[in-house]
């Protein structure tokens, strides 16, 4: 028995150090994971790379990391969030499951998540939320899902956009389970528009002690708003400011942290005007616009940046550039 106990705490010293020296290794870059149109061929995932979160460079060319037809039940993706696992080890990506060059904007049910430890190998599964909760039946839009790590519960928290008729879009929320391929709780509203506006494309980030949660309103106010909690799964009050610096048409907020940095970038989708903005700040309140430090060799739609250690840079140049 003491010999088991000894080889038990010699393999979790080598467990803690192993994981440990991964959070230690710094970051050198950024991954951006987005899709290009809503045309044939567009509705699938990119992947470009950044040294300096400013300046992108499209992989593959430009094209698919992988096809739509094989991980989706439309044959569409749509509004890639990608997450580093708290660990360290894995990296989750969700995308809307939606074919619109093929079906329209008609409805669609469900999502795709997907599962990788080297970025370059993809496990994938179809969530369809009528399908798997008979009491959702209506619902007509699952939109834009995105995940996010619940230090309390200790498990992936995925939340989306849902609508039921022709009622206002809301953000929901449930837990995956740990291979990351089902929903294990039904889901649960997490945060609507006090004026009973539609709400998409949430994004949620922590900082100060609360999370973050920015969203594109819809309708007669339409723009990027925040609300804040000291939970991740309830209580975000909503701050009536619009945080878009711009009076075009925009969705698709995403948010990351520039490396070595207290600066956040605010980015979105500008999509009538076929284009990207993006903009900087320190507290999350206040946003400045740097396109003029920005420059991409592609026109991405609604997408995420993750940052990553040159190791992962150097993997994903290896397997997909083409110089």
């Amino acid at each position: 028995m003491k010999t088991c106990i000894i080889v038990l705490l010699v393999l979790t010293s080598c467990l803690s150090r192993a994981e440990a020296q991964h959070r230690s290794e710094k970051f050198a870059a950024y991954l951006f994971t987005y899709f290009t149109s809503n045309g044939e061929g567009g509705e699938q995932i990119r992947f470009a790379l950044s040294k300096d979160g400013l300046n992108y460079k499209a992989l593959n060319q430009n094209d698919p990391i992988f096809l739509s037809k094989d991980i989706s039940s439309t044959g569409g993706v749509r509004d890639p969030h990608i997450l580093r696992s708290n660990d360290g080890k894995l990296f989750y990506m969700v995308a809307t499951d939606m074919y619109v060059a093929k079906n329209g904007w008609g409805p669609n049910h469900a999502m795709v998540l997907m599962k990788s430890s080297d970025l370059i190998h993809w496990s994938s599964a179809v969530v369809n939320i009528p399908k798997t909760f008979p009491e959702f039946a209506e619902v007509n839009r699952v939109w834009a899902p995105q995940t996010i790590y619940d230090r309390e519960t200790k498990k992936y928290m995925m939340y989306w956009s849902m609508r039921f008729g022709e009622g206002p879009d809301k953000i929901y929320y449930a837990y995956v389970n740990d291979d990351f391929t089902a929903l294990t709780t039904t889901p649960k509203q997490l945060f609507f528009h006090p004026n009973e506006m539609a709400c998409i494309d949430g994004d949620i980030v922590f900082l100060d002690n609360q999370y973050h949660l920015f969203f594109k309103t819809e309708g007669g106010e339409a723009g990027i708003k925040k609300a804040t909690s000291k939970k991740v799964n309830e209580g975000f009050v909503m701050l009536d400011q619009y945080l878009d610096q711009t009076t075009e048409s925009v969705e698709g907020a995403g948010l990351f942290k520039l490396n070595n940095s207290s600066t956040w970038i605010l980015m979105y989708d500008v999509y009538r005007k076929g284009k990207y903005q993006f903009t900087k700040s320190n507290d999350l309140l206040n946003f400045s616009v740097v396109d003029n430090e920005v420059s991409m060799d592609f026109h991405p739609r609604h997408g995420t940046v993750m940052p990553l250690t040159q190791k992962e840079y150097d993997r994903l140049v290896a397997k997909w550039s083409k110089q």
